[in-house]
């Protein structure tokens, strides 16, 4: 794969949808050929995954939550991501493993070894690796306060879950940033949306060489 792969990772109210898409316009101004896209979903069928996931009301067990986020990922690699990576594009995901980690392990699961295990082993078969994940992270008092600023559109069944899930699933993310540091980098997503914009900016930028120079 001779692309570069960006993650946009954090908890719900984080602003990770709107960076991701300002840092791709800001590439394609750029003459860049990118890629923006999002999990769950890509693809048709991970987009069918992720409604069922989100919207769909059903109860799955823990175990199969997970695989129904690694299904939908499968297909959004194999028919997507790999074969953009392939052609030398920049793909920027909303979301990626992290999030099933984060929101599967951490937040549903309270940290269960035996689930985390289980993500972990699931990762290790996807065949793509982000070269750069950002985390955005905020204060608990302004990602509820953006959450309830959007809440007459379709909430999803994590958005609607409480206080106590989202401080599991923000301290997930916060474990794996300080456990994959050299892939991981912070962001504080607390300021104003272009000077958040600016900090992403000078963190991608060498990685912009490093493709260049690839």
């Amino acid at each position: 794969m001779s692309g570069l792969f960006i993650t946009f990772e954090g908890g719900e109210g984080v602003g990770k949808s709107t960076q991701a898409r300002l840092l791709a316009d800001y590439l394609r101004g750029r003459g860049l050929d990118v890629d923006l896209t999002r999990e769950p979903g890509g693809t048709p069928g991970a987009e069918a995954l992720r409604d069922f996931l989100l919207f769909g009301g059903h109860d799955l067990s823990s175990r199969a939550e997970v695989m129904a986020h690694f299904a939908a990922r499968a297909d959004h690699v194999d028919r997507r991501i790999a074969p953009a990576l392939a052609a030398g594009k920049v793909v920027i995901c909303d979301r990626f493993t992290d999030s099933t980690e984060a929101y599967q392990g951490h937040g549903l699961g309270n940290g269960d070894p035996v689930l985390l295990d289980m993500i972990a082993r699931l990762r290790a078969l996807v065949p793509a690796v982000p070269d750069l994940t950002l985390v955005l992270q905020v204060p608990p008092a302004i990602a509820a306060a953006r959450m309830a600023e959007r809440a007459n559109g379709r909430t999803d069944r994590y958005e609607a879950l409480d206080t106590a899930f989202h401080a599991r699933v923000a301290a997930g993310f916060d474990m794996i940033a300080r456990r994959d540091a050299t892939r991981c980098r912070r962001i504080d997503a607390s300021a104003a949306m272009d000077a958040v914009q600016d900090d992403i900016r000078t963190v991608v930028a060498p990685y912009l060489k490093r493709a260049d120079n690839a």
